[in-house]
């Protein structure tokens, strides 16, 4: 009886894209990039070099150097209370509303009854806009309306939540950190669930605890989901702009580096060049933050 010969597996050759492909491909990419340059990129550097100019949008524009940050710096007063107020609203989404989106998340993965429920519930402002946000927070804080002063009865003496300069920048960050809590919460599901378990069985055999096996086990598999929620929590607290035009327009306690260059470009007195300077700034802090972060994960995942 002859030897029956084994059969090799065909290598699959490496698909070659046609011409049509590359065509496609060019132009879906060509045309990503194009509106990236022209709807990000195109703005963000015609800022920087308005930003050295004096220009009310009809007059003839004029070159005025480092004046527009030098007045910025010295010369106006609402910049550093918002400069302040945006790297509180970076402190308190990164510190508090980050972690208990975690937190949260690490609960809802243990298969809490009524996990579905809580996840929904959690997650339902993170389908609506902070200026919606806005408006529902005036409706629980305002001071002869509000919810919040209804159920505390103050009806003698009622808290000013939003009025007061005071009160009102953390009250708003409770709210904004309530829609950022679900945002990071899913965010992090996902990840939680793409965790080997094995890896979790292992950590348990070995004798770990439950809070062991998480941060140092399950915590540094989840590094590709810090960093995009990293530049999430910085991109939306320092664009943070809607909530705090609804409550009182950024004025009062409320002031912030997008309220201050919406109200120096398309304010009753329009100075472009100088809401630019603030625009560059913001950039600036933004690119920084992010920048610096993402070079740190970069380095840990090289030594790793």
């Amino acid at each position: 009886m002859p030897h029956a010969t084994a059969r090799r597996p065909r290598r699959r050759s490496a698909r070659r894209f046609t011409r049509r492909d590359s065509a496609v491909l060019g132009v879906l990419l060509g045309l990503t990039v194009l509106l990236d340059l022209v709807i990000v990129w195109g703005p963000a550097l015609a800022s920087v070099g308005l930003s050295f100019t004096s220009w009310d949008g009809i007059s003839d524009i004029k070159t005025v150097g480092g004046d527009n940050y030098e007045q910025m710096v010295s010369d106006y007063p609402a910049f550093w209370p918002a400069v302040r107020h945006n790297l509180l609203w970076v402190g308190f989404l990164g510190l508090v509303a980050t972690p208990f989106g975690l937190l949260l998340a690490v609960v809802i993965d243990r298969g809490v009854r009524f996990s579905r429920f809580y996840q929904s519930t959690i997650y339902l402002p993170v389908v609506l806009s902070l200026a919606i946000v806005g408006f529902i927070a005036q409706l629980v804080l305002s001071r002869d309306t509000g919810a919040l002063n209804a159920i505390l009865a103050n009806h003698d003496d009622p808290v000013d939540w939003l009025g007061d300069s005071d009160l009102n920048l953390w009250m708003v960050l409770l709210f904004a950190g309530w829609r950022h809590t679900g945002y990071v919460m899913i965010l992090y599901l996902a990840g939680l669930k793409s965790v080997d378990p094995s890896l979790k069985e292992a950590a348990a055999i070995d004798g770990a605890s439950a809070p062991q096996t998480f941060f140092r086990v399950v915590f540094p598999t989840l590094r590709p989901v810090n960093v995009v929620v990293m530049v999430i929590t910085v991109i939306e607290a320092l664009r943070a702009f809607d909530i705090v035009y609804v409550v009182n327009k950024g004025r009062n306690g409320l002031e912030l580096l997008s309220v201050l260059i919406t109200d120096n470009i398309i304010g009753e007195a329009s100075r472009i060049g100088f809401g630019s300077a603030i625009a560059v700034v913001l950039l600036t802090v933004s690119l920084g933050f992010i920048v610096t972060y993402l070079v740190q994960e970069t380095r840990g995942e090289k030594n790793r």
